[in-house]
């Protein structure tokens, strides 16, 4: 049973999704919540419950424990893999108190006994509502403060506006999220900035690179392992997933991940227990998984190098970072900023970047992403310390072309079929890149006087090749 109701005014009702079994008890909430304004989706089975948690943002789940198949806990269990920031309200049949108080252990906001009276439920629905609304208020606060997300990760364009507003969006919730890109595009700043936000970024961050350990270190280093577990484990550790308690767990590089320690992690997602390395006893851990990758997880799925339904279990949330060359725009603020950050945190001051050397940044193609920018500009402020103004020196053998292709002079002189004025124009912006834009030791290097560099550069602008400046 669905609420059709789609106009103006009800759009802005908080929206309730029922599961209840009983079809007398379902058709006595939906009509009186409408009338109490709001929108109300109503299922039989807990199975039902979850596809819809996966695909509706829902304010409120009034949730009975006694359902056929899945049962209610179950159903509480797994919606923190559910794209879903609601809260929850179990109904239990009057005298199961000891079920109701496990039940708010495992996120429950409050429970009403069976049978409830309206006035009672409406009560406590009006305060779940409130209470969400307070959570999602606060979230859009902390990104907006000045030392929210926003002022860390640095981007003005339209791809990288849709990676904010999806981080706010997602925040909230308790949704898993698998967040993509290339290498160096910061995949690890998403995952902070996701847990900064969120009402659980008073708890710990831990993240955890999951390439860099073995498949038995990894499961010891996410589980934990008790004494004598194995060859040289002397004493019990507590596993990541227990110091994550109440926070949040970074899983980056998640696709290196053994086919024996997915089958583990799977479990943990499901049910929200680990149980160490050589015990017995699972332990309740209340986490949220934030995980990345930089390789195609769908593919791997394919492959079979990587399961499908730990694949599901963690594309909750998809977010995909775009690399450095869709987001041109974005290099002259993110070169300033590791400009001024870097000579702040050497001592050194921070020549300028000239408007024709970002231009040429802009013609490169940045394999690295962000953080070979990062690279290059702080190995160009400590090797032209007091030049005048940063160059740009591109990695090892690549140079900046027109097309970001990163070939040499000649090799795209040729194709291209250049005449001599356009290789002489490009061969003294790279020498001027090269010398950080001084203009005497450039023209010593290229045979000409001062004077005739500066007449050259004056024309370069004239006719549009180069952006104009103040001199």
């Amino acid at each position: 049973m669905t609420d059709t109701k789609s106009t103006s005014t009800t759009a802005n009702w908080p929206r309730v999704l029922v599961v209840e079994d009983e079809e007398v008890i379902r058709e006595l909430l939906v009509p009186t919540l409408r009338d109490e304004s709001f929108r109300v989706d109503a299922v039989a089975t807990g199975e039902e419950a979850l596809k819809q948690l996966e695909s509706t943002l829902y304010d409120v789940v009034l949730l009975d424990l006694n359902l056929p198949g899945m049962h209610g806990m179950n159903v509480l269990a797994a919606a923190p893999a559910t794209q879903t920031d609601a809260q929850f309200i179990v109904m239990t049949a009057f005298g199961t108190v000891d079920t109701a108080v496990e039940a708010m252990k495992m996120g429950a906001f409050d429970y009403v006994n069976k049978p409830f009276r309206t006035e009672e439920l409406l009560l406590t629905l009006k305060r779940a509502v409130e209470e969400t609304e307070l959570r999602r208020e606060v979230a859009r606060l902390r990104a907006q403060t000045e030392g929210g997300f926003r002022s860390r990760i640095i981007g003005k364009t339209p791809a990288m506006q849709r990676v904010f507003d999806l981080i706010e969006r997602v925040a909230p919730t308790r949704a898993t999220v698998l967040v993509s890109g290339e290498t160096g595009t910061g995949k690890e700043l998403v995952a902070r900035a996701i847990h900064d936000v969120s009402d659980r970024s008073r708890k710990p961050f831990v993240p955890v690179t999951c390439s860099a350990l073995t498949p038995t270190l990894l499961e010891s280093e996410l589980f934990g392992h008790r004494k004598g577990a194995f060859t040289g484990a002397i004493h019990s550790k507590r596993g990541l997933f227990e110091v994550a308690q109440g926070g949040t767990i970074f899983l980056d590089e998640v696709s290196t991940i053994s086919q024996s320690t997915q089958v583990k992690l799977l479990r943990v997602l499901q049910e929200r227990v680990v149980t160490p390395v050589g015990g017995t006893e699972p332990i309740a851990v209340d986490f949220r998984v934030v995980a990345a990758t930089n390789e195609e997880l769908e593919a791997k799925v394919r492959s079979g190098e990587f399961r499908e339904d730990l694949y599901y279990r963690m594309n909750v949330f998809p977010i995909r970072v775009p690399p450095l060359r869709e987001r041109k725009e974005d290099i002259p603020l993110l070169a300033n900023a590791f400009r001024l950050r870097f000579a702040e945190e050497n001592g050194m001051d921070a020549p300028p970047i000239m408007p024709e050397t970002l231009s040429r940044m802009m013609g490169y193609d940045w394999p690295g992403n962000v953080r070979e920018l990062e690279n290059a500009i702080e190995r160009s402020l400590i090797l032209h310390a007091g030049a005048r103004s940063l160059p740009f020196e591109p990695a090892a053998g690549q140079a900046v072309s027109s097309d970001g292709t990163g070939r040499d002079l000649l090799g795209r002189a040729r194709p291209e079929r250049w005449d001599l004025d356009r290789l002489e124009q490009e061969y003294i912006l790279e020498v001027l890149d090269e010398e950080g834009w001084h203009q005497a030791r450039a023209a010593q290097i290229l045979g000409i006087n001062r004077r005739t560099l500066y007449r050259k550069l004056k024309r370069y602008r004239k006719e549009g090749l180069l952006p104009e400046t103040d001199d």
